[in-house]
């Protein structure tokens, strides 16, 4: 007899559900901003720049904003993600390799 073994441990923590959503299909993207923050891996910026590139040609009347926090080994500064926050109705974080 042959027994299987997953090899996944369960998790420590509680699964949190995600229930943050924004539309972008209303007005193909017109009053909102997507804000992209680059990690500051390399190809990081570069990355998130096709992904903005390929939102505003989805939706031609979103607006992108970029931000790039310059250094992997650290977090985003406080009053960066406040920024971030105030501009933004959506916000899309990625690190490069």
């Amino acid at each position: 007899m042959i027994t299987f073994r997953d090899p996944r441990g369960e998790a420590a923590t509680p699964v949190l559900e995600y229930n943050l959503s924004h539309d972008l299909t209303a007005q193909q993207g017109a009053k909102t901003t997507v804000g992209l923050l680059a990690n500051g891996f390399p190809d990081s910026d570069n990355f998130l720049h096709a992904v903005g590139a390929a939102l505003s040609d989805k939706y031609p009347a979103l607006t992108i904003k970029f931000w790039n926090k310059g250094n992997s080994s650290i977090p985003a500064p406080q009053t960066m993600l406040d920024e971030i926050k105030a501009q933004c109705q959506v916000a899309i974080a990625a690190y490069g390799h």
